[in-house]
């Protein structure tokens, strides 16, 4: 019998290996020395050895899934048990243990991982749906909110899945959101298009009455109602693009018919006109000729001259107009100022009253220098100085009334 320290080969050939379990017979060997045996049976275990050092590398040197690598270590277990070699199967069976509890541990690693996904996961798509609803219940701005939907589908569809529960009813509310933002764009655009139509209703009224006046000759009046058309058409608000567009060349066709042919009539009326401006122009410098007005009755008979000449002579030029009348204007009120500085001047009530306060200011301040004379003489110093005093105030409005008089003389 030929022995090994983990294995043996029977007199009757039978080879055994050794284990913590006990000896088993792993084959048999007739065809030559047992030490071939013995040879023949370790190649066997090596290459058992290898599977189980290149399932190794395998599972602590790559990402192979957990379940791939169980199956593989059961298959190789089940190998080494039944291995017919010879060599340390228990150290195989101990390598392949220390495997199992590597792939358990990576297995909750991966389950943790999973979990955390899709904790995260789940909390996009939650907020993907907030947002959503959002847009939903809130946005007016349609055409960058119908963007943001889209946008958020895409995301939503880049996301990684969560539990099928949860992720149905995500969507369900996705689509409701969507849904709910499609209905409410609707009915705003609906409600617009009945605004729009009530809008191309008024504007179709304010156009047909342009048109109706834009022949008119009564420019005045006319021109008032074209303003009064245009405050309208403002306040009216907006028609669809087309409806407004049409309308608008319509309105504007009226409007520059008519102040055109006003323009050109009142450029001929303005071109007759000329002549009379010409004249105005040389009346407004004899005017200008008075100033400053040193005899008033002689200014205003001029001027009354100069009025009447003035108004014989004509209507000017609308740009000419203001700066004429404002001219002649400015005479008249300086002649008529000094109309009534002379009547001022020349008022018998008003002299009369000049004189009585020249008067009466005189003999009151005879009276206050007598007073002053008797405070002197007594020696009575406060009655000298109220004298004084007073006799001051009074020769000073004295003064101020002599002036008075004085231009009334």
């Amino acid at each position: 019998m030929s022995t090994d320290p983990w294995g043996r080969v029977d007199d009757d050939g039978t080879v055994y290996v050794r284990t913590a379990e006990g000896e088993r017979a792993v084959g048999s060997w007739q065809a030559g020395e047992p030490e071939e045996a013995l040879a023949y049976f370790h190649r066997k275990y090596d290459e058992l050895a290898g599977q189980v050092q290149l399932l190794e590398q395998r599972v602590r040197g790559t990402d192979l899934a957990p379940a791939q690598a169980e199956a593989s270590i059961t298959k190789l277990r089940e190998a080494v048990s039944e291995a017919h070699a010879i060599g340390d199967l228990d150290a195989l069976t101990r390598r392949l243990d220390g495997l199992t509890e590597l792939v358990a541990q990576r297995r909750e690693e991966v389950k943790a991982a999973r979990e955390h996904a899709r904790a995260e996961a789940r909390a996009v798509k939650e907020r993907i749906v907030g947002e959503a609803e959002r847009i939903a219940d809130e946005t007016t701005h349609w055409k960058s909110g119908g963007e943001r939907l889209r946008q958020l589908v895409e995301e939503w569809k880049a996301a990684d899945r969560i539990d099928r529960v949860t992720e149905a009813a995500l969507w369900k509310r996705l689509s409701a959101a969507r849904t709910a933002f499609a209905k409410r764009r609707k009915q705003y655009f609906a409600g617009l298009d009945e605004q729009r139509e009530g809008v191309r209703s008024a504007k179709e009224r304010i156009v047909a009455e342009a048109e109706a006046i834009a022949d008119s000759t009564d420019w005045g009046q006319t021109a008032a109602i074209y303003r009064e058309l245009m405050q309208q058409w403002k306040s009216a608000g907006r028609a669809s693009r087309e409806a407004e567009d049409e309308l608008w060349a319509r309105f504007k066709a009226a409007q520059d018919q008519f102040f055109q042919a006003r323009s050109a009539v009142f450029a001929e009326r303005d071109a007759s006109l000329a002549a009379n401006a010409e004249v105005k122009e040389v009346l407004l410098a004899e005017a200008e000729k008075l100033l400053p007005v040193t005899d008033v009755r002689t200014a205003r008979a001029a001027l009354r001259h100069v009025l009447e000449r003035w108004e014989a002579a004509g209507p000017v030029p609308r740009e000419q107009r203001d700066r004429l009348e404002g001219g002649l204007r400015k005479v008249d009120e300086a002649v008529r100022k000094a109309e009534d500085a002379e009547w001022k001047r020349s008022n018998p009530e008003a002299r009369a009253r000049a004189q009585s306060t020249v008067d009466q200011l005189r003999t009151s301040i005879e009276q206050l220098e007598k007073r002053l004379s008797k405070a002197q003489a007594a020696g009575r110093a406060k009655d000298v100085k109220e004298a004084e005093e007073a006799l001051i105030a009074r020769r000073s409005w004295l003064a101020e009334a002599e002036r008075t008089l004085t231009e009334f003389s």
